[in-house]
């Protein structure tokens, strides 16, 4: 019987005409090697799941979250767990291979637009991996049949984020080939085709690994200042992920309708920077016009936060609302929300607020205070216009007020690198918790680097005691993804020491000198 049923096939394959009968590999719905444009608009979901995932621990290791509800806020880790695993999974799983075949599909077609995406964002996630993970598989990373995989040290992971970005740079500058902006705007969500702005894009994730270094004899302040002078030229150039927030589909991670943020709330942090107390030493001395948008009042009208590894939320009407603006677990429901927790705000990947503070304190490292002033001003005004867009509109007046406040400094000889970098923390609140992580850790939290500069002390503060498995020691890393590795990979790790209970505590490469 098999016999004759091989030999029916292999006369109607020879037979004119008949071969789509028996093409069963082949489906015009589902394409074998799908072309990019299918493959691009995904990935930015995938950018933005990541990163907000595992914000639910590292939103309370960073302070911007509060409210006790998880280990992140006392430094500590889950075992046999894919928790804090979200951006592992993101770079190896969901952006990953598939960043390879727009590669090789788009360099045949010659679409070197495409090829510039693709390497943009996987320079992206080496960079935003390695300041999460630290030590992570680098050339081994795609091998075909391999089943298990050495890591790299950070330092290799650093250079291949430059190398991706360099070569994304490269390709997008191309004017040969057959890329058209019409080509790659079908699948960009972002840019909508436009090369100049992925270029800026690349160039602010160049900037980002260098501004890391400042604890290396390597760190040159110079070339940091470079690259963000060719990163993001003004709020118009920012990475945003859109989120049409129609349902739970497409909504918002953050937003009411996924309702993943209920038990979540503001902290001390945001709301003393927010109302002048860690710039001008008064609590309610200058009310930042961004407040009203980025955090609540308690129903007595009176702005609270939480302190770390404290559930206490109080009571009304003194009660600490939870990001939404809601009180205890109360979900406001869809439409509503504040800030980036609503359900169609888009999810910023990067901002030129970012980018000038990076470059502020790179020219105040340097000893450049007019470049320092001048960039640290342009920050805060930009933070305040993305903000502006978000919640109530911030009048001109408000924000005059606030830029010749005594939140501001206003000259070279009282700017202090304390200000930018809390003004840079501020800015970033809700979106750049793996930069802002990388601050804290470059400045040894509150320690300081070699300098002796604090720009954290007296604001952060570590909980009353950290995770049991921590040896009183702060976090400096996540473990790799439990699923992928702690199961099938357990030798490489015993290799790099995370295997062990405290490999958490590890500090970087990148913050050590």
């Amino acid at each position: 019987m098999k016999k004759i049923y091989i030999l029916l096939i292999a006369l109607a394959v020879t037979s004119s005409g008949c071969k789509k009968w028996f093409d069963i590999n082949t489906d015009p719905a589902t394409p074998q090697i799908p072309d990019s444009k299918t493959l691009t608009p995904p990935l930015f979901a995938q950018m933005e799941r990541g990163v907000q995932f595992d914000s639910r621990y590292l939103g309370g290791l960073i302070q911007y979250f509060g409210g006790a509800v998880n280990v992140g806020e006392t430094h500590g880790w889950l075992a046999a767990s894919d928790a804090m695993g979200e951006i592992w999974r993101t770079n190896y799983y969901g952006l990953g291979a598939n960043l390879n075949l727009i590669i090789e599909d788009s360099s045949i077609k010659q679409e070197w637009n495409y090829v510039g995406l693709a390497k943009a964002l996987k320079a992206w996630g080496w960079q935003i991996t390695t300041d999460y993970h630290g030590d992570i598989i680098v050339k081994q990373a795609y091998e075909p049949n391999r089943y298990k995989f050495d890591y790299d040290s950070q330092q290799v992971a650093y250079a291949e984020a430059v190398k991706e970005a360099t070569e994304a740079i490269a390709a997008f500058s191309r004017t040969d080939g057959t890329g058209t902006v019409a080509k790659l705007a079908v699948g960009d969500l972002v840019y909508k085709g436009d090369a100049s702005k992925w270029i800026k894009f690349c160039y602010g994730i160049l900037a980002r690994n260098a501004s890391n270094l400042i604890n290396k004899a390597s760190y040159d302040p110079n070339k940091v200042i470079e690259y963000v002078d060719k990163s993001l030229a003004n709020n118009g150039d920012n990475f945003i992920v859109p989120n049409n927030g129609a349902n739970s589909t497409d909504a918002n991670f953050f937003g009411p309708v996924r309702a993943n943020l209920a038990s979540y709330r503001q902290t001390r942090i945001m709301v003393g920077l927010l109302d002048g107390t860690y710039f001008t030493g008064t609590a309610g001395s200058v009310i930042d016009p961004r407040r009203a948008t980025m955090i609540a009042p308690s129903q007595d009208g009176v702005y609270r936060g939480t302190t770390p590894g404290s559930s206490a939320a109080g009571t009304a009407p003194a009660q600490i609302p939870n990001l939404w603006g809601s009180f205890g677990t109360v979900n406001p429901g869809a439409g509503f929300g504040r800030y980036l927790f609503k359900d169609n705000a888009g999810f910023p990947i990067m901002t030129y607020s970012e980018m000038q503070f990076i470059k502020a304190e790179a020219a105040f490292r340097k000893g450049d205070k007019t470049t320092a002033l001048i960039a640290y001003q342009n920050g805060i005004s930009s933070s305040i216009d993305f903000v502006s867009a978000l919640g109530t509109a911030i009048t001109t007046a408000q924000k005059t007020a606030y830029m010749t406040s005594a939140s501001v400094k206003q000259t070279e000889a009282t700017l202090t690198l304390k200000d930018i970098m809390l003004q840079k923390y501020l800015a970033l609140y809700a979106y750049g918790f793996v930069e802002t992580w990388s601050d804290l850790r470059k400045y040894n939290y509150m320690v300081g680097d070699a300098q002796g500069n604090k720009p954290y002390d007296q604001v952060y503060v570590f909980p009353t005691s950290f995770f049991a498995d921590n040896g009183g020691k702060p976090a400096q890393r996540y473990r790799p993804r439990y699923n992928s590795e702690y199961i099938w990979n357990i030798e490489a790790l015993r290799k790099i020491g995370a295997d062990k209970v405290d490999y958490h505590t590890v500090k970087m490469w990148f913050s050590e000198p």
